[in-house]
């Protein structure tokens, strides 16, 4: 059974987060020739301060 782990910066929607997962399970599904109930998704959210680019934090970035 696929799991599919996304770490995302925390602040994003319900709505989102639900869409991102439906989408991901449909690609999964079709390409893997799987079943929908066999794919598990998970979110981690992270804070801004603890997500870094090029060495910066993104809540630095951001400001």
């Amino acid at each position: 059974m696929p799991f599919v782990n996304i770490r995302i910066l925390e602040g994003h929607s319900q709505q989102r987060k639900d869409e991102i997962a439906r989408r991901v399970v449909d690609a999964v599904s079709e390409v893997a020739e799987l079943p929908r109930e066999a794919i598990w998704v998970v979110f981690e959210n992270v804070a801004p301060t603890d997500w870094y680019v090029a060495g910066k934090a993104v809540a630095d970035v951001r400001k």
